[in-house]
């Protein structure tokens, strides 16, 4: 059975594309837009307001097939103590070595999940279920991969019970019709996976607004959320996080 947490994990995402800060629709590399952030700053500054855990998206690996953005996340990982989920350009025993001796504490995957579930599989088996997260972005309930680039026919519930059968413990899941549009997150998917599969911890993804809509996601049982558009446009601020950490600790 999955053990109770005194609160839902914030989790701030940093996408990583050609050494910016950036946020693009899905898919669309070509206008993505550019922040002026520095990404080891930014995530310090994080870290200094309480967050625990952040989430670091090579998107340069997803474009290229390969982990680009490795030197970013040891810069991360040796100036602050956050736990980093790394993620981005995973396909090979090589690039989880990578993250791993980067500093990340998990790597999420997702195109290796899809194409190869035997291999990705085995990355539970030999790493451990603690630090690899199952990747399921999809739109209108199927699996999408390649930076969002790809649809594919896989079905997201069928995908997530396959490894759910092989003791994946963290999915990660993005609703790709919620992202950047500001409009909340998919609650009913939410919901709809945790009645399915009550013992998985659920990383959402995807919409979030307001600490409105974290506290619903909380209330629904998720286990983590991450954002980035609401903190870049100013509906989420670091300050109302920090007093949220502190009153669950």
């Amino acid at each position: 059975m999955k053990a109770a947490q005194s609160m839902i994990q914030i989790i701030p995402s940093i996408t990583i594309y050609k050494g910016k800060c950036v946020k693009m629709a899905p898919g669309d590399f070509e206008n993505a837009e550019v922040f002026d952030n520095d990404p080891i700053e930014l995530a310090q500054s994080f870290e200094d307001h309480g967050i625990k855990r952040l989430q670091l998206v090579d998107l340069d690996g997803a474009k290229r097939g390969r982990v680009v953005n490795h030197n970013i996340l040891r810069m991360i990982t040796s100036y602050t103590n956050l736990a980093v989920d790394f993620s981005g350009g995973i396909l090979t025993d090589s690039d989880v070595r990578i993250a791993f001796e980067n500093g990340a504490k998990y790597i999420t995957a997702d195109n290796v999940a899809a194409n190869e579930r035997n291999f990705f599989a085995s990355w539970v088996v030999s790493y451990g279920r603690e630090k690899i997260v199952l990747s399921g972005d999809a739109r209108d309930g199927k699996i999408v991969t390649h930076g969002w680039q790809k649809k594919t026919d896989i079905d997201l519930m069928e995908f997530l019970g396959y490894f759910v059968e092989r003791g994946i413990k963290y999915v990660k899941c993005t609703d790709l019709n919620q992202v950047g549009q500001m409009q909340g997150p998919a609650f009913d998917l939410y919901k709809n996976i945790l009645e399915t599969y009550p013992d998985i911890y659920l990383l959402a993804s995807g919409g979030v607004r307001s600490i409105d809509d974290i506290i619903k996601l909380e209330e629904i049982g998720v286990h983590g959320v991450m954002f980035s558009t609401a903190y870049y446009q100013g509906k989420i601020d670091l300050k109302d996080l920090e007093k949220m950490i502190v009153q669950a600790s």
